[in-house]
């Protein structure tokens, strides 16, 4: 099958494509930063591709090639906006509607998306309503293409080797001797990168994954506290947490927006975390998936790393 994966060069997407080569899948990847991507030409069958997915005939282009669709496209932060900002409008939502469109316009008939764990019109922060109207999106262009067949995956936090979640708070662990944490009672149910690479490949060839919404929760939930705490105790820097007030939270939270680069952690993140990030829902059988367990993966990526000793 000739597989389009939007979003490929991402921390879900270098382990979901190479999944789908070693199935035997033709995979394309578009990226408009080809250096990001450059770690996947060691995958046969993989062609990366310069193209911009914001473009309307570079994405009618590349989605004509393809057989099916998988989008992975995602954002952690935005600009401020109502009911949520313009870069997750951009990402979340229009790019979704896009693809969705363009797929029934073409006859693509697959087409898997990537959701969130905690999408809803009313949540609590931009980031989840933006993936609930992403959603909305997609069924409403699906709608009207009867002979189309969408699946989307609302997962929880994603951790593993390459995780942002886990190894960032590793490394602040390394500089500071106490952790300010807002909403350190908060619970969250990771859910590891392997697990959520090997449902989106098992769905792709599976009919009774159509039309479905699937929640992919990991094995335990913690508090986020716990979870901050585990990190550092596995990266060889255990630290105690200090929960802060949600206004003290908030402020640290813009400083950190204010500061060059991604930031670690921002206001639309924190209210993010004003609903438990869990699910009751177990992996469904037709997934063929047993969620693995944080403490079997990451203390061994999270561990310090030896110098070897060069010869004298």
């Amino acid at each position: 099958m000739r597989v389009l994966v939007i979003g490929g060069t991402g921390f879900i997407g270098r382990h979901l494509v190479a999944r789908l080569v070693k199935a035997g899948h033709a995979v394309n990847v578009p990226t408009r930063r080809y250096q990001n991507g450059r770690d996947l030409l060691v995958f046969p069958a993989l062609n990366l591709l310069d193209a911009d997915v914001h473009d309307d005939r570079a994405l009618e282009g590349l989605i004509s090639e393809a057989d099916a669709v998988i989008n992975l496209a995602g954002i952690l932060h935005s600009r401020p906006g109502k009911p949520y900002g313009p870069d997750f409008a951009r990402v979340h939502v229009e790019l979704p509607r896009r693809i969705a469109a363009t797929c029934r316009k073409l006859g693509v008939r697959r087409l898997l998306h990537v959701s969130a764990l905690g999408a809803s019109a009313n949540g609590a922060s931009g980031y989840q309503r933006s993936k609930a109207a992403g959603e909305a999106a997609i069924w409403e262009e699906f709608q009207s293409y009867p002979d189309g067949a969408c699946t989307i995956f609302r997962p929880s936090v994603v951790f593993g080797p390459d995780d942002n979640f886990m190894n960032r708070f590793a490394r602040l662990a390394r500089w500071l001797p106490i952790i300010p944490l807002a909403c350190s009672k908060s619970r969250l149910q990771p859910v590891y990168v392997g697990d959520v690479a090997d449902a989106i490949s098992q769905a792709l060839v599976n009919s009774l994954t159509h039309g479905r919404v699937y929640t992919l929760a990991g094995f335990a939930d913690y508090t986020l506290a716990e979870l901050v705490e585990l990190a550092a105790k596995w990266s060889g820097h255990p630290r105690r947490i200090l929960p802060l007030p949600m206004f003290l939270g908030r402020m640290q939270a813009f400083v950190f927006e204010c500061m060059p680069g991604e930031p670690i952690m921002s206001r639309d993140n924190l209210d993010s975390l004003k609903v438990d990030n869990i699910s009751d829902e177990s992996m469904a059988p037709e997934l063929r998936i047993v969620a693995k367990s944080l403490e079997s993966i990451a203390p061994a990526y999270l561990a310090p790393k030896r110098k070897s000793l060069g010869r004298a």
